[in-house]
């Protein structure tokens, strides 16, 4: 399991979004730098999940590990995505067909528990998109 920081003791394994090694990820390189360099990986998140768990931080750990999955969904997809979880912006139907596309589109399994439970709560909260 690797240790905190990352960026000390993980540096060698882990990577950037672009593949670029996190060692190489510095102030000295910030020219050389791409957006995807800084952008953090699902590898990064999951060491950062690991170690957050190890630590008993169980609720923390399950926000990382979550993260790490919407890595893959592109940005524009993102923000329609919480669009859609803001109160009274979508219908049950859509929230479960919005936890479907992130279960099947992205393999993102534990985000489209969290929306499946959220429809739930909404609907008896009253908090679905009326009319």
């Amino acid at each position: 399991m690797p240790e905190y920081p990352l960026m000390q003791n993980a540096d060698d394994t882990l990577q950037a979004m672009s593949g670029r090694p996190l060692s190489e990820v510095t102030l000295d390189a910030l020219d050389e730098l791409s957006i995807a360099d800084v952008q953090i990986s699902p590898a990064t998140l999951r060491a950062q999940a690991e170690i957050a768990r190890a630590a008993g931080f169980r609720q923390l750990a399950t926000n990382l590990a979550r993260a790490a999955e919407l890595t893959a969904v592109p940005n524009a997809e993102l923000l329609r995505m919480y669009e859609l979880l803001r109160p009274q912006r979508a219908s049950r139907a859509e929230l479960l067909a919005l936890a479907d596309t992130l279960e099947q589109g992205y393999e993102a399994v534990e985000n489209a528990a969290m929306v499946r439970e959220a429809a739930e709560v909404y609907q008896a909260k009253g908090l679905l998109r009326r009319g």
